[in-house]
């Protein structure tokens, strides 16, 4: 895990730590990188209640209740599936909020509709949610390491606006 992805999940840890607020996340393409940044922090038992590896479409509909039609009809690259998944993982997990990656790493798998380096990230809660859209192909391992930093800083980002002082 590189030194940017440290400092922003230290940010995260004190923010979840001084609300006293948890979160989870729901993962294809990372695997799991979002929330091993997440415990590199010491203490994040406090606020990580765990993570869904769904790598295939069967788990995302099973344990994150993503509607089958809708990975019918758009695939499961697309924004709508990630919401469905961050909504999905809060409510298996019982967290108050969640992030969410779904994508192609590459090197195959791509179309030209959705092409390698596709990866659509979401975080947020049952309520409200924000995505992004990663579109760089730059081989496999870049392109989980810039999903997993840019997921990071969106869950930053949203935490920070939905805590900001009135």
């Amino acid at each position: 895990m590189d030194f940017e992805s440290k400092i922003i999940s230290r940010e995260i840890s004190q923010m979840l730590w001084e609300v006293e607020k948890t979160v989870g996340t729901a993962e294809s393409c990372t695997g799991g990188r979002i929330a091993e940044a997440i415990i590199s922090v010491p203490g994040a038992s406090k606020y990580f209640k765990g993570g869904i590896i769904s790598y295939v479409d069967e788990v995302k509909v099973n344990l994150l209740l993503v509607s089958p039609d809708l990975l019918l009809e758009k695939t499961a690259v697309c924004e709508e599936v990630a919401v469905e998944m961050v909504k999905g993982a809060c409510k298996a997990l019982k967290t108050d909020f969640a992030i969410a990656a779904t994508g192609i790493a590459g090197p195959t798998g791509g179309t030209k509709d959705i092409p390698v380096g596709t990866i659509w990230l979401a975080c947020g809660s049952v309520d409200r949610q924000v995505t992004l859209k990663v579109q760089e192909d730059h081989g496999r391992d870049i392109n989980l390491a810039i999903a997993t930093n840019k997921a990071m800083q969106m869950f930053l980002d949203f935490l920070k606006e939905e805590f900001k002082e009135e």
